[in-house]
């Protein structure tokens, strides 16, 4: 570990004693806090540039992009990937989502999973990972061995790696081909590192995996139009693109979204049959 290292995630918070705030001040406290993400992700739109460009690159050419994390960042990596599917309507096995200790860490903390170096790459070994495949390492203390050695294993096989941490210089950072560091400082609650950093870290990967998937060409305008119709609520959306974009009548756009049961497939086919008319 770098000299140069500093663990801002576990320094002590800059509040005091405050088992004895108020509600009111609890949640001033919190909130003043959260002011400044935003602008400290701003500051690494460059480096969060980069592992989109990677990403987009690997995707565009039949890969997968694979999140790994433990704990509170092992979940916002699921929650991002399972968001995808209905959102742009890719398939289930492009954006994935491990976290260490299987599937049943999602609701409950498994004890120790974090600490093991190897289980990661053999997490990702049952997805056949290869190197048209990129992995995103998620960790808010950018030393969690879990994600630092599925990450390591990823470099030795050829497979292109990011990180997404919340500590400068961390041994992850310097691990990972493309790092994204969003140094948040001190959490509210001392070392809490899902507020502040947990923040950070779902407005990064929202920007990740909403700009590659623009680049990809799965939004039309501003449009969700490869969404999948899974819910009353996406189906009105949907009657409603399509009505708009087509300047048609309500009745005639649900018409269109029965035939076709997707958004973009009506647009084009009543586009088509349009010109074939003429």
């Amino acid at each position: 570990m770098s000299k140069n290292f500093i663990k801002t995630t576990e320094k002590e918070s800059h509040y005091e004693d405050i088992e004895f705030k108020s509600t009111i001040e609890i949640l001033s406290d919190i909130n003043d806090e959260d002011k400044s993400i935003a602008q400290i992700v701003e500051k690494s739109i460059p480096q969060i540039k980069i592992l989109v460009d990677a990403v987009y690159n690997k995707l565009k050419n039949g890969g997968r992009l694979f999140y790994i994390g433990s704990g509170t960042s092992g979940r916002l990596g699921i929650l991002d990937a399972s968001e995808c599917p209905p959102t742009f309507g890719v398939k289930d096995d492009i954006v994935i989502g491990i976290i260490a200790g299987g599937d049943k860490a999602i609701r409950k903390s498994q004890e120790y999973a974090e600490d093991s170096l190897n289980q990661a790459w053999k997490d990702l070994i049952n997805y056949k990972i290869s190197n048209k495949d990129i992995v995103i390492g998620i960790a808010a203390s950018g030393t969690t061995p879990y994600v630092l050695g599925g990450i390591e294993e990823c470099n030795k096989n050829g497979i292109a790696t990011g990180c997404i941490t919340s500590n400068k210089k961390s041994p992850l950072s310097i691990l990972a081909k493309y790092p994204i560091e969003v140094v948040v400082g001190p959490e509210y609650i001392t070392g809490s590192s899902r507020m502040k950093a947990g923040t950070a870290q779902k407005l990064v990967l929202n920007m990740i995996s909403s700009t590659v998937m623009i680049k990809l060409g799965r939004i039309k305008g501003n449009k969700m139009v490869d969404m999948q119709l899974s819910n009353n609520k996406l189906i009105k959306r949907g009657i409603h693109i399509v009505k708009s974009e087509l300047n048609i009548s309500e009745a005639e756009a649900i018409k269109l979204l029965n035939k076709s049961k997707s958004v973009r497939t009506a647009i084009n086919n009543y586009k088509k049959n349009k010109i074939e008319r003429k």
